[in-house]
């Protein structure tokens, strides 16, 4: 029985990953605003201050001064608050002139009047201590300090915030756009033969689960067609060669006038090149690359065109040019653009084909440029060239081509991650530059 899965949409999974990331940074910027202001409001602060030290100050002033300190001791126990007598060698430190404070004190001044002192720390004790005057004596309350939080603490949550914000939004984005990014690579292994290429079907979201189990479908799919047109290619290729072979045969031996025998000879060889194109460009698509010499490769692909009086191949490529392919498709590359040189770039006043073969290194590419010298293409034909069976001009069509040279080129070019650009040469003639993945010797 097949495993049950959570359905969970995607834009409730995107929807809850949001949520959740912003509900983390309202906690944080909630302890970045308590760091700023922790001990509540100064102003407050200070007027309930002023209130106690007001309540104090007659409480001095309505007892006599020998019961003073009695009260003071009083106070200490009960009410909490130290109460001390405040002598002229007394060392204090003022405190902190930041806003929060000087607003406070403000507050305070304001009820108490100006003569009255606010220290941090009086004779090496640390608090929030408040000098007054009462009765002509001075006196020192000692209270708890407000619990403030420094602007370095605020700047250090408010840092701490931005920092986890900003990596929760990559996670979260990079976690959504994971399932694009296996459905991209996937996708580029499948346009390069790779059929057997799967995506997780088990997948938490709905919408993705669904992408992928149709995508693995297709990918059968391609697998079992691909695998067909493997077998049906290998039965044509035979089943037509079977006959042409005996067609070859009894033009031998039944045919006497030497003339139609050749002339049926040439018949039969244009049948079977014909076969043979139409085998390359069908042909899957798997290559195995590796470093190629291509100096070496255009020699071997340029010797098999012998005749001098048809075509002429010179190459300027050097030895130490190597380049990312699969040989045989690169020979087979080289070859149909020799041969459609041969066929239809020959020059009109000599009748013969000069090809020139050239490279040019561009960062981590090779482009390796073909020139025929003969008249060229009609600029608004360019683009057609490698459409299966398309020919460029009258004389093409009576040509005894299958129409297939440069497609195969353009075809074996995407297998191997190149690239064709087809165009007139300014000198004239037919210019192919065939982009390649440059390889170190």
């Amino acid at each position: 029985m097949a495993k049950k899965h959570v359905a969970l949409s995607l834009f409730w999974r995107t929807f809850t990953l949001l949520l959740t990331l912003l509900a983390l940074a309202v906690v944080v910027w909630v302890f970045t605003l308590r760091a700023l202001d922790v001990g509540g409001q100064p102003e407050p602060l200070g007027r309930q201050l002023a209130g106690t030290v007001a309540a104090l100050r007659e409480s001095l002033q309505a007892v006599a001064r020998a019961d003073r300190p009695a009260l003071a001791r009083n106070l200490a126990q009960r009410g909490g608050l130290r109460l001390l007598p405040r002598a002229a060698g007394d060392t204090w430190t003022p405190l902190r002139d930041d806003r929060w404070h000087l607003a406070m004190a403000s507050a305070l001044r304001l009820r108490l009047g100006t003569d009255v002192l606010l220290a941090s720390t009086v004779n090496g004790n640390a608090g929030l201590w408040v000098g007054f005057a009462a009765d002509q004596e001075a006196w020192w309350l000692l209270t708890d300090p407000p619990a403030t939080g420094s602007a370095m603490d605020a700047y250090l949550w408010g840092a701490l915030a931005l920092l986890g914000t900003l990596l929760a939004s990559v996670l979260i984005a990079k976690r959504i756009n994971q399932p694009l990014r296996d459905l991209s690579f996937a996708a580029s292994k499948i346009r390069g033969g790779a059929f057997e290429s799967r995506l997780d079907e088990t997948n938490i979201t709905s919408e993705i689960r669904e992408v992928n189990m149709g995508f693995n479908r297709m990918a059968r799919e391609l697998a079992r067609v691909e695998e067909d047109r493997a077998v049906m290619l290998a039965g044509i290729s035979h089943d037509l060669r079977t006959p042409l072979a005996r067609l070859r045969l009894e033009a031998e031996m039944s045919v006497h006038d030497e003339e139609a025998r050749s002339n049926m000879a040439d018949d039969i060889d244009q049948l079977d090149a014909i076969i043979d194109k139409f085998m390359d460009y069908a042909r899957p698509g798997e290559t195995h690359l590796k470093p190629v010499q291509l100096q070496r490769l255009v020699e071997k692909e340029a010797a098999a065109f012998r005749d001098p009086s048809e075509i002429q191949i010179s190459s300027k490529v050097t030895p130490d040019v190597k380049v990312q392919a699969d040989e045989v498709e690169l020979g087979r590359v080289f070859a149909n653009l020799f041969e459609n040189a041969r066929r239809y770039g020959r020059n009109i006043d000599t009748g013969v084909a000069m090809v020139q073969v050239s490279f040019q290194r561009t960062g981590h590419w090779v482009i390796c440029s073909v020139r025929d010298s003969g008249s060229g293409v009609p600029p608004e034909k360019l683009g057609q060239l490698t459409t299966p069976f398309f020919r460029g001009d009258a004389a093409r069509t009576a040509a005894t081509g299958a129409g297939l040279g440069l497609a195969i080129v353009e075809k074996a070019m995407q297998r191997m991650g190149g690239q064709v650009e087809i165009a007139n040469a300014p000198e004239g003639g037919l210019l192919v530059h065939l982009r390649l993945k440059f390889t170190k010797p």
